[in-house]
């Protein structure tokens, strides 16, 4: 019965040890996914941070500055929102460690507490001072044999219910030491909320100031804006005129073998393009957008608008062959062709690529162009089309 009883601990303690090994792996998974995360949106920060020691030296208020800013509030609220969710599933983690800790620590005492009356018992003590006379004074050979075997199976069990006292304590002891691990991770992420918060209450206030002094400048830069437009219309115009010329010379032939596998391709790969900036942040979506600080002011983009550092490369979100390379505004402007369809990168001040060249995947197509006049900002102009058709590249590119 004591064997018996013993065993169905043992049982329900390996059944329990299961459940919970499942359960700590989809919790460590959540964790670390949160961590992941938080490593990424600390990255943006730097990021961004990193773009406005690049503007000009002064607290005058610009829209690039503004702008800058506004993406640090975005993922710094992020942030925070992410170091709570971490917070709260730490505390989970660090409740059911504690849990299943005093679980094993019950069973634990327990096995003490059998092993402790297994070798107390008188009868268990007289067959551990004297076993070769407890198997002399049997009555028959069949006695001897029973008896051989019983002790045979009592060494067994006495060496196993140390072995499980050993296991157990050693889990014990891990469940230990997840839980200060735990602990810090906890501590860690507490820091860095607090840390976060302030920086945030930070970029705030700097973000009024500068809508407040922006806001006193609004017939002025409300001008200056609509001007900007006219010659992103000029540019879209001239991309769509390009493109469409292209796609219908393209159009009266078939396309070749590889240049259906390009398309297939590409096609194949929409929502996982890599981005054609190496680091960036979009900074003009897709579509009519309201100005964020001119409501009366509305855009409407071809394309998506990528900021990153100065110095920073165009790169080709997929292989190709560059079909045009044109200048507009002093700036330059090049069209890759993917089978049917086309990716355009305007904005660069110099071009690492001509017409004719076939380009692979991440290849660099030219450096960015850093504008003095719009506060040292480094933007590249993206652009995909299929056919004569404008799609929206936020669609294609990786998230």
């Amino acid at each position: 019965m004591k064997g018996e009883r013993t065993y169905r601990k043992l049982l329900g303690l390996i059944v329990l040890a299961f459940f919970c090994l499942q359960f700590s792996v989809v919790m460590a998974e959540s964790v670390k996914d949160l961590q992941k995360k938080q490593k990424k949106l600390q990255q943006e920060i730097e990021q961004t941070n990193k773009m406005l020691k690049q503007t000009k030296k002064d607290e005058t208020a610009t829209e690039n500055k503004l702008q800058l800013i506004g993406q640090n509030i975005k993922n710094q609220k992020r942030l925070i929102s992410t170091l709570d969710s971490e917070i709260t599933a730490l505390n989970r983690e660090m409740n059911r460690l504690s849990g299943r800790r005093d679980s094993l620590q019950t069973v634990l005492d327990g096995y003490k507490a059998d092993y402790a009356e297994m070798v107390c018992k008188s009868h268990y003590a007289r067959i551990q001072q004297s076993p070769l006379l407890f198997l002399l004074s049997s009555d028959s050979f069949q006695q001897l044999a029973r008896r051989a075997r019983y002790l045979q199976e009592f060494a067994h069990f006495r060496q196993e219910q140390v072995r499980r006292i050993e296991r157990t304590q050693a889990e014990i002891d891990t469940q230990n030491e997840l839980l200060q691990a735990n602990k810090n991770d906890k501590q860690t992420a507490l820091s860095t909320r607090k840390r976060e918060q302030e920086n945030l209450k930070r970029d705030e206030r700097k973000q009024q100031k500068m809508l407040s002094q922006l806001k006193s400048k609004e017939k002025d830069l409300t001008k200056q804006i609509k001007q900007k437009q006219k010659k992103v219309n000029e540019l879209n115009k001239k991309i769509d005129d390009m493109v469409r010329k292209q796609a219908e010379k393209s159009s009266k032939t078939t396309l070749t073998k590889e240049q259906k596998l390009i398309a297939g391709g590409f096609e194949g790969n929409k929502g996982r393009l890599p981005w054609p900036v190496e680091q960036g942040m979009i900074s003009g979506h897709f579509g009519k957008q309201q100005h964020p600080v001119y409501s009366q002011v509305t855009m409407d983009n071809k394309g998506i608008y990528l900021q990153t550092v100065a110095g920073a490369k165009a790169r080709a979100v997929y292989k190709g062959e560059v079909t045009s390379c044109f200048l507009v505004s002093n700036t330059y402007a090049v069209i890759v062709q993917h089978g049917n369809y086309r990716t355009v990168y305007s904005n660069l001040s110099k071009l690492n690529v001509k017409q004719g060249d076939k380009v692979e995947t991440k290849q660099v197509i030219g450096t960015i162009f850093t504008d003095p006049d719009q506060d040292q900002k480094t933007e590249l102009y993206f652009q995909i089309y299929k056919d004569k058709n404008i799609q929206n590249p936020e669609l294609w590119i990786a998230k």
